[in-house]
């Protein structure tokens, strides 16, 4: 992947609006320093420190880009799309301490809270993670939440361990959950409706949704719009 950096107060992976909005603010700032994963692999990786969202593919920086752009969460058409209220501000990297069974709490990280509604974010990755039955059976509230039987599986380890993650997320906090991801991602799009089909509450059920990057594109300001297409290929619906 291409590795950006920043460079006489631009960096390349980030709409410059946005950029001055994250840089001035310390919260958002913090962000910027997420580790990035894949750094050991990087050529060179001694010559400077290689962060997650220096990264071309990074759904945060996406994320990022749209909602700390200026004025877009004072938007009606793009807070509509979402069911929020208008003037929220985003909260990257949200940690909602999950209940485990043996009285713990989990630190899960949800991408983004915007009030009551969490998101989770995805652009390019293969999926949204797996993990043994054993870990995920350990969450205080798994059985009363889903039909654990229904859902999806392979060797032995329950597949978008992310997503169900974030479902339980919701329904500890009594929120709403919605993953954005690209429409041209037919498989992520399928894993997300399967685990809300194992989701056993109706009232949860209700609160979980679905929003392609490219919904969001269309109800955004034409600077970035025109941004999004441009990097990531995203054209508005």
């Amino acid at each position: 992947s291409i590795l950006y950096q920043e460079t006489d107060g631009l960096h390349g992976n980030f709409h410059p609006a946005s950029y001055r909005e994250i840089v001035a603010s310390p919260e958002w700032s913090r962000r910027l320093e997420k580790t990035y994963t894949a750094g050991k692999w990087v050529p060179r990786r001694w010559d400077r420190p290689r962060c997650e969202l220096d990264c071309a593919n990074s759904s945060d920086a996406l994320l990022m880009n749209i909602f700390c752009y200026p004025g877009v969460l004072d938007d009606a058409r793009f807070c509509a799309l979402l069911g929020i209220e208008r003037g929220l501000r985003p909260y990257f990297g949200f940690k909602p301490k999950l209940p485990l069974a043996n009285g713990h709490t989990d630190q899960t990280e949800i991408d983004m809270a915007l009030g009551s509604l969490l998101i989770e974010a995805k652009l390019t990755e293969t999926g949204f993670q797996k993990a043994p039955i054993d870990r995920v059976l350990r969450y205080q509230s798994v059985t009363e939440v889903f039909a654990v039987d229904e859902l999806p599986v392979s060797g032995g380890s329950l597949l978008s361990y992310q997503l169900i993650r974030g479902v339980l997320s919701a329904h500890h906090m009594q929120s709403s959950f919605v993953v954005f991801c690209d429409a041209r991602r037919a498989d992520l799009i399928e894993a997300w409706f399967r685990v809300m089909r194992a989701v056993v509450s109706c009232d949860l059920r209700s609160r979980l949704a679905l929003l392609t990057w490219q919904e969001l594109a269309s109800v955004v300001p034409a600077s970035l719009r025109g941004f999004l297409e441009d990097k990531y290929g995203i054209i508005a619906d």
